[in-house]
């Protein structure tokens, strides 16, 4: 009875086991995506956008030099915002790349080790009344 309740309980294991590993890899994926957005990223493109509202609102040929003024000030601020972006995500997919390494150095280890201690032992079983209707086969 004990070895048959092992055996029942071996496929949730490997499941769970498989499950967290995939949801790490899904969270560090998502990370480096998002990696380059922050507070001050957000800010700065909340002012280029309202500094090409304002360009965008002197549209006469009286006002075309603060408009061009303005525009010049959202092309600066938008290198600005390459910059940071830049060198943020340099140092977050840094640590994100060796987080990913080891997760797959991880993940094929276990997945070798439930090879080797799973090897003869049945990890899921069906019950011979179930396939009973496709006659040999199975």
């Amino acid at each position: 009875m004990e070895e048959t309740h092992s055996k029942s309980i071996n496929a949730p294991i490997i499941f769970l086991f498989v499950f967290i590993l995939q949801l790490f890899d899904k969270y560090l994926s998502h990370l480096k995506t998002k990696a380059s957005v922050s507070e001050k990223d957000a800010q700065l493109r909340a002012e280029i956008k309202q500094l090409l509202k304002e360009a965008a609102a002197l549209s006469e040929p009286s006002t075309f030099a603060q408009s061009a003024k303005l525009r010049r000030m959202a092309a600066a601020k938008e290198r600005e915002l390459a910059k940071s972006q830049e060198s943020a995500s340099k140092e977050i997919k840094t640590s994100i790349v060796l987080f990913e390494k080891l997760l797959m150095i991880s993940k094929i280890l276990t997945y070798l080790i439930f090879i080797v201690y799973f090897w003869r032992v049945p990890v899921a079983t069906i019950s011979k009344e179930l396939v009973q209707p496709f006659g040999n086969y199975f």
